[in-house]
């Protein structure tokens, strides 16, 4: 059955919406009719080679969904279940998994190797981060798919996918932002929109936006935000100011640029904790003197997928949701259609906005 889908067909190339063969679902896979697929900036990095994915492939990992059917042996979902994607499905056989840190599981990223379609014209095709999602429907490993709780609208759930786990794991999980503590978000894209409503679920007492646009402040406020400061060379100056010439408990960097990762940790106080949630690229370099890591004391940790464990956490989200702590919504800045996808690539390239949304 041919479907329509974003096809990346190789390294720098524009994505082509075309149509897609997929085959029905074989033993321990599901196949799902997807009703929203987020555009994360990870989705940016796998087409411009920052981060390594085998080509040609159909991108997006952050989606929600209905499942169409299931192969052999499927038991956790079945026909008509709203579910919701987990691009990083855990083995629970590796080392880390053994240690409880799924989040870093060796396997996580093995089916992105896979053939799971092909081009009607007869190409090979990889499924991104393991889910595809970037297509109006996919075939899955089961792993991948998780029922969506009661209570959450199926096409936000797609944020569920990644902004939002990221986002509330950097600041639950990674950080551990204690109530009455104070908090800096670096970059207020999705991920960043997510953490700082994440830090207002935590009891942060000063959340301190930062991002290089002056158009991002409402979004930012709306989200949880009770300071916003523009991006410059006097950032941790000035949230130093704003916190009694400390600075911030916790800062949570959501760029992956050296000069932010830099900012943030002088943002930190002395004894503070800088969490790195952004995906930069291996060219940026980020020093640091050894007498300055002494003096100060921090601590700079890098955070994957949030340290989240899905399955334990996605039912704490919906109840956050449910209560009405969390508002998926206002994490969405453009409803697009498919076709919409390559100029939402380019809105984040210019640092535009939040979170687009692909609504099928």
């Amino acid at each position: 059955m041919a479907v329509r889908a974003a096809v990346l067909p190789a390294i720098g190339a524009p994505l082509e919406i075309t149509g897609i063969e997929l085959p029905d679902p074989g033993p321990g896979q599901v196949r799902v009719r997807l009703a929203a697929a987020g555009v994360c900036h990870s989705d940016l990095s796998l087409s411009n080679g920052t981060m390594r994915v085998p080509v040609p492939a159909v991108l997006g990992h952050e989606g929600a969904g209905t499942v169409v059917a299931a192969g052999e042996g499927v038991t956790h979902v079945r026909t008509g279940d709203p579910v919701v994607l987990n691009w990083a499905p855990s083995c629970g056989s590796c080392h880390a998994c053994a240690l409880g840190e799924v989040w870093l599981c060796a396997s996580a990223l093995s089916g992105a190797a896979d053939v799971y379609a092909r081009t009607t014209g007869g190409t090979d095709l990889h499924p991104g981060l393991n889910v595809a999602a970037f297509a109006e429907e996919t075939v899955v490993a089961a792993s991948c798919v998780l029922p969506l709780p009661d209570g959450v609208p199926l096409v936000d759930a797609a944020l569920l996918g990644c902004a939002v786990l990221t986002g509330y794991g950097a600041v639950h999980h990674s950080a551990k932002v204690r109530e009455g503590e104070t908090v800096a978000v670096f970059g207020v894209g999705g991920v960043g929109l997510a953490t700082l409503q994440a830090a207002r679920i935590a009891g942060a007492s000063r959340i301190v936006a930062v991002d290089v646009s002056p158009e991002k402040e409402e979004l930012a406020r709306a989200a949880g935000a009770t300071d916003y400061v523009v991006a410059s060379d006097t950032t941790p100056r000035e949230i130093r100011a704003l916190t009694g010439k400390q600075g911030v408990d916790v800062s949570v960097e959501c760029v992956g640029r050296a000069v932010s990762i830099r900012a943030a940790w002088d943002s930190t106080r002395r004894g503070g904790r800088t969490t790195v949630v952004g995906i930069g690229a291996k060219e940026e370099q980020v020093s640091f003197n050894a007498l300055e890591i002494f003096h100060w004391g921090r601590t700079l940790s890098g955070c994957v997928y949030g340290n989240t464990d899905p399955a334990r956490d996605l039912p704490v989200l919906a109840e956050h949701v449910r209560a009405g702590r969390l508002d998926l919504s206002a994490l969405v800045t453009d409803r697009i259609a498919l076709d919409g996808i390559p100029a939402a690539f380019d809105n984040m390239l210019a640092g535009k906005g939040g979170r687009a949304l692909v609504v099928f």
